[in-house]
């Protein structure tokens, strides 16, 4: 049987003997951009100057700095990240050349390194209080993964950790987790937003027997990273929130379902759940309350279908990742034909929250609706990209202009009326513009949109982006990803690809968008799962807001933006001087002419590349 208290003395009195930490952010995007290169540059510099540096928590310890790793910090743009406590300042884009400064400075001489400091429009902001990405957001189940190591079991309990699970199974009944889940108001945060209280209670009040709690990280989305760096950042809250889940529902055994390609996220999710039932968190008798709860992790192919709870249900009993029809539901009738419920990484990770504050504590955040907040993956053209968190009902132009710090061009300096779009929601979502940066973000603004939260990824686009393209890049994905089961997803959204390439090619006549039109809202109609049902929104959408591009597209034969390299014509205008450097570049030596002479480019040779207009210092080569 765990003992919390216990575990909670011993890390306390590891850290009262540590004088300063130092904190090397190691979620994916960082260890990418070598964080892991600069752990073992502090460990080996530190070494060489004398420094007394530990990298274990641990009470024998002699007075000392701690060198630890944590999950994702957020600000994945500007890494690696290292944050030095208890100062409190965050360097960016950290080399191993800097180990031997910082070092120096923040830890020997409590300086700072101002020139590895954020600068926001010059000024040097010393750490996360000062940086606009940071406080511009609410940072609830992301406030531990930038700044715990996830590795670390002690940790986590030291600042609270599962005491919610005690809570829950030794002073609460079933009924009265699933009521309080209710209460908080709290919807899954996977894209349906459906209640999560009352899918619990569902599966709570089937006859008593075998149950089970799977959690979905099988985040497809592209561009979507939150429940990969929760699992990698603090994988534990996902632990407890599964731990009283089961309570709720009766549960005795549990599956984390985690794509094989979140390498991290795997190794850090087995290591979690080896540590919890090591100590006793996790198997028989938990917490002496008589509750068991054993717990699997399960590495999925990588199939976008298993994102759709009754795939993952078939994923995980061996069979092919395909959805089936409800009902009956996955409460009532899931995995290997038992009350099951499903619920993402995001929503497993607020229950601990709702347990120890209670329901109307949770309900202050957010919109009455929606409450809470939620994790997004922002990309795309914005000046800072990564892993926010902020309040439902926060809305676009909070995020793009506050947090992010606004629109860049194609230089990536800052344009703000360079806004074009938002894609929210992945392929399952809609496009978002102008008319849409006021409207609060929450389930059902979203909705009413034609649009949805959808698991969190939002990506920005400006001017320079053709829409018509976008909805061809996301249709090319779930076209790939339709499990096949269905015929009107599995040969409608093939044929919408191909009529969304004979648009963006030059085939396209003036049957073809309103055929797109209805053949997208048959497949929406008409398939089984939510990724055919979904499917045709980034068509849907861009063809109510960009109507005028598709026009242009097929009546005109052009695309405003130049993107779709089919209908663009290159040409030499007067200002040509012959100076060559475009027939020098020329990879095809479509481009022709006498030294000093006006050059011509041969149409039928061209491939539009676009070389000519980028080495053309004279503004000679123009597009259209």
């Amino acid at each position: 049987m765990i003992e919390l208290d216990k575990i909670t003395a011993s890390v306390k009195r590891a850290v009262e003997k540590i004088d300063k930490r130092i904190i090397i952010c190691a979620g994916t995007g960082c260890v990418a951009n070598g964080s892991l290169k600069v752990f073992e540059a502090f460990k080996e510099t530190a070494k060489e100057m004398g420094l007394n540096l530990t990298v274990e928590l641990k009470e024998e310890n002699d007075k000392s700095t701690l060198l630890s790793k944590s999950g994702c910090q957020g600000f994945c743009q500007m890494g690696p990240l290292v944050n030095i406590l208890p100062a409190g300042i965050l360097y960016n884009k950290v080399k191993t050349a800097d180990v031997k400064e910082i070092l120096e400075k923040s830890i020997i001489n409590d300086e700072t390194v101002e020139r590895l400091c954020y600068k926001d429009n010059g000024k040097v902001c010393k750490g996360q209080e000062e940086i606009p990405f940071y406080t511009k957001q609410h940072r609830m189940v992301l406030k531990q993964c930038g700044v715990i190591d996830p590795e670390n079991i002690g940790e986590y309990i030291y600042d609270g950790g599962y005491l919610a699970a005690k809570k829950a199974c030794i002073e609460m009944s079933d009924k009265e987790i699933c009521d309080v889940v209710l209460a908080a108001g709290l919807r899954g945060r996977g894209g349906g937003g459906f209640p999560s209280g009352r899918k619990w209670e569902a599966a709570r009040v089937q006859p008593k027997g075998k149950k089970y709690v799977i959690c979905n990280g099988d985040e497809g989305d592209p561009g979507a990273f939150m429940d990969r760096s929760v699992m990698e950042g603090n994988p534990h809250s996902v632990i407890e929130g599964m731990i009283i889940a089961s309570k709720a529902i009766g549960a005795d055994e549990g599956y984390v379902y985690v794509r094989t390609e979140y390498a991290l996220a795997v190794e850090r999710m087995k290591k979690a759940v080896a540590a919890a039932a090591e100590k006793g968190a996790l198997g028989k008798n938990i917490f002496g309350s008589g509750h068991n709860f054993t717990l699997h992790v399960m590495e999925g192919a990588g199939a976008f279908v298993c994102g759709e709870e009754t795939a993952l249900i078939a994923s995980v009993e061996g069979k092919r990742g395909m959805p089936s029809p409800k009902p009956p539901f996955p409460a009532q009738s899931g995995l290997w034909r038992k009350p099951t419920i499903i619920n993402n990484v995001e929503t497993l990770a607020s229950v601990p929250m709702i347990i120890n504050y209670g329901a109307q504590t949770f309900r202050k955040i957010g919109t009455e609706g929606s409450p809470g907040t939620k994790t997004f993956a922002l990309t795309g053209h914005v000046l800072n990209t990564g892993l926010i968190e902020v309040p439902f009902g926060a809305t676009l132009r909070h995020i793009i202009f506050d947090v992010s710090g606004g629109v860049t061009d194609e230089k990536g300096q800052v344009k703000d009326d360079n806004f074009k779009a938002v894609q929210i929601g992945g392929p399952s979502g809609g496009c978002l513009t102008q008319e849409h940066l006021d409207l609060p973000l929450d389930f059902d603004s979203l909705r009413k949109a034609g649009a949805m939260v959808g698991s969190g990824g939002l990506v920005v686009m400006n001017k320079s982006t053709c829409m018509v393209n976008v909805a061809k890049f996301f249709m090319q994905f779930t076209q790939n990803e339709s499990c096949g089961k269905c015929v009107l997803c599995r040969e409608g959204t093939r044929q919408m690809l191909l009529m969304l390439e004979d648009i963006t090619e030059g085939r396209a006549d003036e049957n073809t968008i309103p055929l797109l039109e209805r053949l997208a809202k048959a497949v929406q109609t008409g398939s089984l799962c939510a990724l055919g049902k979904t499917a045709p929104n980034p068509v849907l959408s861009t063809l109510k807001y960009f109507r005028d591009e598709y026009d242009a597209h097929v009546k005109e034969k052009r695309c405003p933006t130049g993107e779709c390299t089919n209908l663009v014509n290159y040409s030499i205008n007067d200002k040509c001087i012959g100076c060559t450097a475009c027939a020098v570049k020329c990879p095809v030596k479509a481009i022709k002419g006498e030294r000093k002479q006006k050059h011509t480019i041969d149409t039928a040779s061209c491939i539009k590349c676009g070389v000519c207009i980028n080495v053309c210092k004279f503004q000679a080569v123009v597009r259209g």
